[in-house]
């Protein structure tokens, strides 16, 4: 299953009003959970179960809870249990319909 999701805080210390100290903190807890995960201008996908993936969004919403008072969650889900490699399959599959259009 994938997860794509975001997470920011609602204030911010910045001059620039960039959140993306606060963002790469979040980021951090991504990629210490070891899941399969690619991060984006907009998003963070993880692939793997709900048991696996939930507590890794949770412990991103703390840490951005530990700088701001109140913290923006957007999350979308694509649940197909039992697939995995499905955060490099999907974009391939789009990828060879895209070179048949163009033959």
């Amino acid at each position: 299953m994938l997860f794509a999701f975001s997470v920011a805080p609602a204030t911010t210390d910045s001059e620039d009003g960039s959140v993306s100290a606060v963002v790469a903190e979040a980021i951090k807890v991504v990629r210490d959970s070891g899941l399969p995960h690619r991060t984006d201008s907009m998003f963070t996908t993880i692939e793997g179960e709900w048991d696996e993936v939930m507590p890794v969004v949770k412990a991103a919403c703390d840490v951005v809870a530990r700088h701001s008072p109140r913290v923006s969650l957007v999350l979308k889900a694509d649940l197909r249990p039992g697939l995995t490699g499905q955060l490099d399959a999907k974009v391939q599959r789009v990828e060879d319909r895209l070179r048949e259009l163009e033959s």
